[in-house]
């Protein structure tokens, strides 16, 4: 990569003023890291130009592209944060800021197994980053998906440590922002490091397996193109190939049987409307036999990610077992790209409805975690101690999504329990609650809520905060808030954590 080919993949996506704007930072940062060379030999602008590239592949705004650009230069150079502010502009310094935040946080780590709880300084940095612009972890993101197609070049202990991080951090958080195709990309780059004789080993299983399934799907595919023809049903089929990092996830699910995964390869039908989608899963039906326990309609219910689609696995009459997911092309943009796709490539500078970056209350209702971690920085500052462990579950864990009666939508970690959905409600709501309605039923506080469900919090004004809530919460917030309220009523004691409670019992 270098600057002629950047400015010629630009030139499609922004105006003549942000292209100007973008050569401007080519320049600064090619004549900042002059003479700096990557362990590979190359010169070191080759880096950041790649991840400039990656994010405008992405649809990010011109700032954070030129963030991208940028993000070396305070760390790495003398450069000031003065000077790209003056520059640049605010925005871009900020994001910069940010990044480098991110990127000390980091070097001051001892080992991985320090990463997620750090030091209370680090953490804060850290979440501060994130949580005041969700724009630096998307770039940090670019940041490290080059430096994994790079990873060949550093000793094999780094090699390790840096995979190991990727697959347990920076992987996850892509996930977590709905960006689909990134977090396959960054998982296998990763996992061919962590476990190199398995990854090959899977590969070239993979590749025997495609190699028997390609020409029958073919089939399959004219087959069905032809039906939507005769329909007049306008709709683009391709083919979609199971990661190796995902396919190894799953062999461990089903003792390491691959006959017993349907879709190592599954066709993706692309239609305009959602209407389409369920017209489209109709007919599927009446030409193959479905398979009924593995109809998943996530449009009605996305995953917690945001992510939308109809998955449906069909028997065909020669007994292939085929796996179909449709959606539109709006939901395949998020799928693919996620948050990113919320952020367009012209008129970000003008746009009202632009996401900014202190502005988080226009974010997807599947990123309302990204609210949270603001109010794990006011704890922090607050000189308030977050564990690993809280951190993991309001984090990095698995999400669901529960409704309120009015249809509202929460967004909670799994394993979430209803006091966790009332406090995040509003304060007064947990602290007055005496009992939960779950899709119309009574539901009892000790039984974690699940992803759709539809949650009444039964109110009682009279009614206060128990001490034996302390076991009931699971979110940091949740935790937080309770114990401020038993705090204020006189309740002295530590909000433990729930979670690993429950774990417990369990056992």
């Amino acid at each position: 990569m270098n600057k002629t080919d950047l400015m010629e993949n630009s030139q499609p996506l922004y105006d003549k003023d942000q292209l100007l704007e973008l050569e401007q930072a080519i320049d600064f940062a090619t004549k900042a890291h002059a003479g700096q060379k990557r362990i590979s030999g190359e010169p070191y602008i080759s880096h950041p130009l790649a991840v400039a590239d990656t994010l405008m592949s992405w649809g990010m705004d011109i700032s954070s592209v030129i963030a991208g650009l940028l993000h070396d230069t305070i760390e790495d150079t003398s450069v000031t944060i003065t000077e790209v502010e003056n520059i640049f502009g605010h925005d871009v310094a900020f994001l910069v800021d940010g990044l480098t935040k991110v990127s000390k946080a980091r070097a001051n780590m001892q080992d991985l197994s320090n990463y997620l709880p750090m030091t209370k300084d680090n953490l804060s940095k850290l979440l501060i980053a994130v949580g005041q612009d969700i724009r630096v972890i998307i770039v940090k993101l670019a940041d490290r998906l080059h430096n994994l197609e790079t990873l060949q070049y550093l000793p094999k202990d780094r090699q390790l440590k840096v995979a190991r991080e990727s697959l347990e951090v920076f992987g996850p958080m892509a996930d977590r922002l709905g960006m689909g195709r990134v977090r396959m990309e960054i998982e296998d780059l990763a996992f061919k490091y962590l476990d190199p004789v398995e990854y090959k080993r899977l590969k070239i299983l993979m590749s025997k397996r495609l190699g028997r399934s390609t020409r029958k799907l073919g089939e399959i595919r004219s087959e069905i193109e032809q039906a939507f023809k005769k329909q007049n049903i306008n709709a683009e089929v391709n083919g979609r190939v199971k990661s190796i990092y995902s396919l190894s996830k799953k062999l461990a699910k089903v003792n390491g049987n691959i006959d017993d995964i349907y879709d190592l390869m599954a066709l993706r039908i692309v239609v305009d409307k959602k209407e389409d989608c369920y017209q489209i899963l109709g007919l599927l039906h009446s030409l193959y036999k479905p398979m009924i326990s593995r109809i998943k309609d996530y449009i009605a219910t996305p995953k917690p990610n945001g992510y939308q689609s109809l998955h449906t696995t069909v028997i065909t009459p020669n007994e292939q077992i085929v796996e179909f997911q449709i959606r539109t092309y709006d939901m395949h943009e998020f799928a693919e790209r996620g948050l990113a796709a919320s952020f367009h490539y012209h008129d970000q500078k003008t746009s009202k409805d632009y996401i900014k970056s202190r502005d988080v209350s226009s974010l997807p209702d599947s990123m309302q975690w990204i609210t949270q971690l603001q109010a794990i920085v006011d704890k922090l500052k607050d000189g308030e101690e977050i564990s690993k462990d809280q951190l993991n579950i309001d984090l990095f864990s698995n999400r669901i999504f529960v409704h309120s009666p009015k249809g509202d939508i929460y967004d909670l970690p799994e394993g979430a329990l209803p006091l966790d959905f009332a406090y995040l409600v509003h304060s007064d709501i947990g602290g007055h609650a005496q009992g939960f309605r779950v899709n119309s039923k009574i539901h009892p506080f000790d039984k974690p809520l699940q992803n759709g469900d539809i949650v009444e919090v039964i109110i009682n004004k009279l009614s206060k905060p128990k001490q034996a809530w302390k076991n009931l919460v699971t979110t940091t917030h949740a935790r937080s808030k309770l114990q401020g309220q038993l705090k204020q009523s006189g309740v002295v004691g530590t909000i433990t954590n729930a979670a690993a409670i429950i774990a417990r019992k369990k056992k």
